[in-house]
């Protein structure tokens, strides 16, 4: 496998990339796009805001990028997050400049400026059942989608629930599950407690969800219904299969189950699917993170193969990490390219989107491990906008969103 690793310098990327992949352009009238850090996106946050992991990044019909972040959530900062702070021109201690966890939802605009932040940090009251978790937004808050009508779905990988909201997150909408009530297969009636199940099984509820952590909205007719506005849902760190729902929360079908075979996701609780994304094709791509490949599916269920992140390593990834973390698709009509975040690497992908299934291997890669721009920190959920651009959360050491710049070479070669 022949893959140009693109630095992270933003200065030095695009050009020094450009001289070692002269060589493909003639070859394959195809080179994978250039990338770069945008270290000055996003602007700073007011009023002392910290983050901590960011849990889902999305994108609205404006390029106005939102995240989900965990620093309201129970142990969600670290010391001295929260705690310190100060006046830095009279050292004042406390007060307006004491660091506090941010809103749960940011919304961005392209530039980076923030344009608005919402959601209820409620926390179960101590000494209550589910002490201590989201008392309203989905606990351990996963993944984000704005749909076609601008209105933005949340998930938790801690909790049974995704979430509907209006734009700026005033009205929620729709809720598919139950607050802290879980589709368990392997409990007597079926339901409990939000976990993964001794032993791992499938869930098969269709009113249920088990620690959901992605969510995607087709604005396209359904393939049996005929309706738009079907939900996929990768129910994937308890319940192992993608589940869909119409656009009122009544459940249709669902695909993949547990196991080690093509179709399957990985037994374990470290998000299997972890994501779920859906192609111009019409095809709907599942992360089985732990067995290092993406299932691919048409919408009505049928498997259609598999995509693996890293060339002869399908069903050997460490449990918990493994290299299918999130799939997004360049912006013009075809989806030239296909991006894959990695966690277990740090390494954006990219592959040829049409060769992708049938044994196709990545021809680029862009990170690693680290905390300057450009390098990354349990690498995790993505987002294009309609320029290109790829936005690219981190969890755990990373808590920050990094945009990255990403430039197309001139097409050679026979005419």
């Amino acid at each position: 496998m022949n893959l140009k690793r693109y630095g992270h310098e933003a200065g030095l990327a695009f050009p020094l990339a450009i001289l070692a992949c002269l060589w493909c352009l003639e070859a394959a009238a195809l080179t994978p796009p250039l990338m770069a850090v945008d270290p000055n996106w996003p602007k700073p946050l007011p009023n002392g805001w910290v983050v901590g992991q960011v849990g889902g990044t999305c994108i609205d019909s404006q390029d106005h990028v939102f995240i989900v972040t965990r620093g309201f959530q129970t142990g969600g900062l670290t010391s001295p997050e929260g705690v310190g702070g100060a006046n830095p021109n009279t050292g004042a201690l406390g007060g307006a400049f004491k660091s506090r966890a941010s809103p749960p939802v940011i919304e961005f605009d392209p530039a980076g400026n923030m344009v608005n932040a919402w959601g209820n940090p409620a926390l179960v009251p101590a000494g209550q059942p589910n002490a201590g978790q989201n008392a309203v937004l989905p606990n351990g808050i996963h993944g984000c989608y704005v749909d076609y009508q601008d209105n933005v779905w949340i998930g938790g990988n801690g909790d049974g629930v995704v979430q509907k909201y209006s734009h700026d997150g005033s009205t929620l909408l729709l809720q598919i599950g139950t607050k802290f009530v879980c589709d368990r297969p392997d409990l007597p009636g079926g339901t409990g407690a939000c976990a993964n199940g001794t032993p791992p099984q499938t869930g098969n509820s269709q009113t249920l969800l088990n620690l959901p952590a992605a969510i995607a909205v087709d604005p396209n007719p359904d393939p049996i219904t005929g309706q738009a506005g079907s939900v996929y849902i990768a129910d994937g760190y308890g319940n192992h299969r993608v589940v869909v729902f119409d656009a009122t929360g009544k459940y249709l079908r669902q695909m993949g189950s547990v196991g080690t075979g093509p179709d399957q996701f990985t037994a374990g609780d470290g998000g299997h699917p972890h994501c779920v994304r859906l192609g111009n094709d019409q095809l709907i791509y599942a992360c089985d993170r732990g067995q290092n490949k993406i299932n691919v599916y048409k919408r009505d269920g049928t498997f259609v193969g598999n995509i693996g992140v890293i060339p002869g390593q399908i069903g050997t990834g460490q449990e918990g990490t493994g290299t299918a973390w999130d799939i997004d698709f360049s912006k013009d009509p075809a989806q030239t390219w296909a991006f894959i975040s990695d966690g277990q690497n740090e390494i954006l992908w990219t592959f040829l989107h049409a060769g992708a299934t049938s044994g196709g291997t990545p021809v680029a890669g862009f990170g690693g491990f680290g905390h300057d721009p450009g390098l990354f920190s349990f690498l995790h959920m993505m987002a294009i906008d309609s320029k290109g651009a790829i936005y690219v959360g981190e969890t755990i050491g990373g808590n920050r969103i990094q945009k990255i710049l990403t430039k197309t070479l001139p097409t050679f070669g026979p005419k």
